[in-house]
C-alpha cells in the first residue's frame, strides 16, 4: 500500500530538503520520492541529513515536468499554504492520509509539495484533484518543507495501520469504482479547450478564467472513468457535428437519399 504513494517536491532549491524529507518519509515507512526539476541534485548533504535513509534519496527518480511524475496516479493531492482566487476541495492531513491509503490499494497517489519560498503555482494545483492545507498556528505558520511533509507522512502512517488492524478491508466501492489517471484528465482538459476554442465559447482575451472553472467543476465531481469515456465520446461527437460528418446513425439514410 505505502509503496504505492508518491512524495512528489517540485523545484526543490536546497539538498538538506531532499535529505531532511527522506528521513521523514522512511520512519513512516514511505520510500517513493520524486524530484521535479530540481534547481540543486542531491548530494552529501542530503545523505547526511537523511540519517540513514539514504536509500530514499539514491533512488529517487528525477524527472522534468510535474505531468511525468503524476503519471498513472488517479489521486493527486497538492500542498497550498495559503488561500487561492478561486476556491478548491480542501482536506487537511487526517483526511489526506485516509484518502491516500484508501485509493493506494488500487493505484498510484501522488502528494505534492512545492517550492519552499513559493510553493506550488496556481497551474500545477489545478492538476490535483484536493488542496492539502495544514491547519497552523494563525499567528505564526512557519513550516518547513520537512516538516510538512513529516506531519504528512505520520497521517498516512496512521491511515495506514488503521486499515491494517481493520483486516485491510475493502468496501464494494473501492473495489468497483475506477478513476482515471492524471494523464487522461490532462488529455480531456486539452480536448475541452479545444473543442470550446472552435466553438467560439472561450473567449480570446480571458481563455484561463473559463478552464480553470471547469477544472474545479469536474474536480469536485471527482468523474470516474466511465464517466470520463462519456465525456470524451460528446467532444468528438460536437467535432464531427461542426464539420458537417454525418452521424453514425445517419449514414445508411444519407446513402439511400443519395441512391434514390
Amino acid at each position: 500500500m505505502l509503496d504505492n504513494i508518491r512524495i512528489i517536491l517540485v523545484e526543490t532549491s536546497h539538498t538538506g530538503n531532499m535529505g531532511s524529507t527522506a528521513r521523514a518519509m522512511k520512519t513512516m515507512g514511505l520510500s517513493n520520492l520524486y524530484l521535479v526539476n530540481p534547481l540543486v541534485q542531491p548530494d552529501s548533504h542530503s545523505i547526511a541529513l537523511s540519517a540513514g535513509a539514504s536509500d530514499v534519496i539514491g533512488n529517487a527518480k528525477i524527472v522534468n515536468t510535474l505531468d511525468e511524475a503524476l503519471e498513472g496516479c488517479e489521486l493527486v493531492i497538492g500542498t497550498s499554504a495559503r488561500s487561492r482566487t478561486l476556491s478548491w476541495p480542501m482536506v487537511e492531513p487526517r483526511d489526506c492520509g485516509e484518502k491516500a491509503v484508501t485509493q493506494s490499494q488500487r493505484s498510484p497517489v501522488a502528494i505534492v509539495f512545492g517550492r519552499e519560498r513559493v510553493g506550488l503555482t496556481n497551474e500545477e494545483l489545478q492538476k490535483c484533484q484536493y488542496h492539502l492545507y495544514i491547519p497552523t498556528n494563525p499567528e505564526y505558520g512557519s513550516l518547513n518543507l520537512a516538516m510538512a511533509v513529516q506531519l504528512v507522512s505520520y497521517e498516512i502512517r496512521m491511515a495506514f495501520l488503521a486499515r491494517q488492524q481493520k483486516n485491510d478491508t475493502v468496501t464494494e466501492e473501492e473495489h468497483t469504482v475506477e478513476y482515471p489517471p492524471s494523464e487522461d484528465i490532462e488529455r480531456f482538459y486539452v480536448h475541452l479547450e479545444q473543442v470550446l476554442n472552435h466553438s467560439g465559447f472561450i473567449r480570446k482575451a480571458h481563455p484561463g478564467i473559463i478552464m480553470s472553472r471547469l477544472r474545479r467543476l469536474f474536480t469536485r465531481a471527482h468523474v470516474e472513468t466511465q464517466e470520463l469515456h462519456i465525456l470524451r465520446g460528446i467532444l468528438t461527437s460536437m467535432e464531427k457535428w461542426a464539420s458537417g460528418a454525418p452521424k453514425s446513425g445517419d449514414e445508411k439514410n444519407s446513402d439511400e437519399k443519395v441512391s434514390k
